[in-house]
């Protein structure tokens, strides 16, 4: 199974849980600003990951999320850590399903204060998708 895993990172707590869910998967988690975050290749999952600042998503993955190719995606994971809104995660969402690609309804989501401890549990959630 072909897997890669994208997120974008202003303090590290989304990046902290896109590197756990990259070892469960053993593959490099990538943030969406390096010159290696394009798809080169399909992806049975992407599992894509931000959180929310001032009322929306970072820019870098908004245009992100506009380059991703449907065609190279079989299906997309979504997860997200914030102080105190899950929206990121509807707001990713929504953006993958109108570009046509499928969304799994689980995601992943994290209180940035509880990222260190919750290495067991993205891991174990990865693992559902691989």
């Amino acid at each position: 199974m072909n897997v890669a895993v994208r997120y974008y990172s202003r303090s590290g707590n989304t990046g902290k849980v896109a590197g756990y869910i990259a070892e469960a998967a053993g593959v490099e988690a990538v943030s969406v600003d390096a010159a290696n975050a394009a798809l080169s290749e399909k992806v049975d999952v992407l599992f894509i990951g931000g959180a929310l600042y001032a009322y929306g998503i970072d820019d870098n993955l908004k245009s992100y999320l506009q380059t991703i190719p449907a065609d190279k995606v079989g299906k997309a994971v979504v997860f997200s850590t914030s102080w105190l809104s899950k929206h990121a995660l509807d707001v990713i969402k929504k953006a993958l399903t109108d570009k046509g690609i499928a969304v799994e309804s689980d995601t992943l989501y994290f209180k940035s204060k509880a990222v260190d401890g919750c290495r067991d549990e993205a891991m174990k959630f990865a693992k559902k998708y691989i």
